[in-house]
């Protein structure tokens, strides 16, 4: 039994190894940092929920075509003199009193409100929509550029790394050297200064590199970002075929594509809807009702009539003459009989009433305040439409400027390449003049920084020029992560 569970805790310990092991090298590709930062960033759960509000006034807006229907029921006591509900006699005594009914209302027609408030839900749902589309594609480019900055960090801190184990290696043959009386001593202290500085860079790389993987992690909203990576891979700097499109006609997709253009567009509709919903103020309005009550008493009831025994007659007030004499003409005198009260359903049934009709309500004047929330609109509605032209503009210039830039970056790329090929050749040389002596460490140093250099602009400018070219690829409508069919 004790080897047993000695052999279940140690599988135990092992699989919890193994997890922690494969949770630190966990490496993130782009398309899992994009997906993940989707569904997990605040600002587009924001967004989100404001697309579930829009819902929620559509869900409004159809309920005002609906009727209106209401029940209601009461019980009550009186003490004291007051009114029985059922004999309509003042009696002071306790009485109860039970009512029910249902109320029922539906608007015919309120200058067409209810009609141009549902247009508008649904118009602010496609805007809500709209903004949920631009708030991802921002999050996305922005886990892109943080993305592809870690692959930058990583590639320049290899070449600060090759650099320092080169610059070692020479260090040790310059001490070999020295030690030989070949090189002056004045050679190796350059070596020396030359590999602390490397060390530097590579310091100064590891923490820009901690620093981008700490951004991204943070941008994901990632709690364990001290363990957090991404793929070695590096990114590709292909010439995108969206660079050889015209602008004209990248402006002409991106004004079909583009959501902030919709978005726009669509503020103005809502703004025109505002102005009609408003206007309908000033409309008639024709509703109608129906209402159903019924009551019952508890209190006791006049269930018959009987003659009175101690004063059976009581005189008219008339008299006729019987011979000469007046005699007064007598009535029988019958005083009520009180009974129990009636069933309470057959009192439902018996004072039950229906009441049903329309209602017409002309606005006259309400203080200016229909008239006003119109002029209200109408200057929202041209808010609107400068704000749609300005949109226009804006978009055209970020365009033609993502065109420009993504070229420039590409022409930048270009000639880095060409640089660091003529830096290598260069230091290659050096080191080769070196060797034989024909060259001091100064210099070689010199031609070592100018190539090394050369390499981090190769790597800088490679970055840049794919990140630019993402930017001009979403104005195409290109996604930053293509999904795969």
């Amino acid at each position: 039994m004790k080897k047993l569970i000695l052999n279940s805790l140690l599988l135990l310990i092992a699989l919890t190894i193994g997890n922690n092991a494969a949770a630190q090298t966990k490496k993130w590709t782009l398309e899992e940092c994009v997906n993940y930062a989707l569904k997990n960033n605040i600002s587009i759960k924001q967004s989100d929920l404001d697309n579930q509000s829009a819902a929620v006034e559509k869900s409004s807006a159809i309920g005002a075509f609906l009727p209106t229907i209401n029940a209601n029921a009461t019980h009550a006591w009186n003490n004291g003199l007051n009114t029985n509900v059922i004999t309509n006699a003042l009696e002071n005594q306790t009485t109860q009193n039970t009512s029910l009914g249902l109320s029922s209302g539906i608007t015919i027609y309120n200058g067409l409100q209810n009609q141009n408030r549902l247009r508008r839900a649904n118009l602010a749902i496609v805007a809500s929509q709209y903004q949920l589309s631009k708030m991802k594609e921002d999050v996305a480019l922005n886990v892109a550029n943080a993305f592809l900055q870690i692959l930058f960090n990583k590639e320049n801190l290899k070449v600060q790394q090759e650099q320092l184990a080169n610059n070692e290696k020479q260090l040790l043959r310059s001490t070999a050297l020295v030690e030989a009386g070949s090189v002056p001593r004045g050679d190796l202290l350059d070596i020396k200064a030359t590999v602390a500085a490397n060390k530097q860079n590579v310091i100064v790389a590891e923490n820009n590199l901690f620093i981008s993987k700490l951004s991204l992690a943070q941008l994901l909203q990632l709690e364990d970002f001290q363990n957090f990576d991404v793929t070695e891979g590096t990114a590709d700097a292909n010439e995108s075929s969206t660079l050889l499109e015209n602008p004209v006609n990248i402006l002409k997709k991106a004004k079909e594509e583009r959501v902030e253009l919709k978005i726009a567009k669509t503020n103005v509709s809502l703004a025109e809807k505002d102005i009609k919903i408003a206007q309908g103020a000033l409309m008639p309005r024709l509703s109608g009702f129906y209402s159903f009550s019924t009551r019952a008493g508890y209190s006791d009831r006049v269930v018959g009539y009987a003659q009175n025994a101690a004063n059976p007659y009581i005189s008219t007030g008339a008299f006729v003459d019987v011979n000469g004499t007046p005699l007064s003409v007598m009535q029988p005198n019958f005083s009520p009989v009180l009974g129990k009260a009636a069933p309470m359903f057959d009192q439902f049934s018996d004072y039950k009433g229906h009441s049903f009709g329309f209602q017409l309500s002309v606005p006259i004047l309400n203080g200016f305040q229909a008239k006003n929330n119109i002029d209200r609109y109408k200057i929202a509605f041209d808010r609107s439409k400068i704000a749609l032209k300005q949109s226009e503009l804006d978009l055209e210039r970020n365009v033609y400027t993502a065109y420009t830039n993504a070229k420039g970056a590409k022409n930048a790329y270009e000639s880095a390449k060409v640089t660091v090929t003529a830096r290598q050749e260069a230091y290659n040389y050096a080191k080769e003049k070196f060797a034989v002596g024909l060259l001091n460490s100064f210099d070689l140093n010199q031609a070592q920084t100018l190539f090394v250099n050369a390499q981090s602009e190769v790597i800088r400018t490679k970055y840049d020029y794919i990140f630019k070219v993402k930017i001009i690829e979403l104005y195409f409508g290109i996604p930053i992560i293509q999904k795969n069919k």
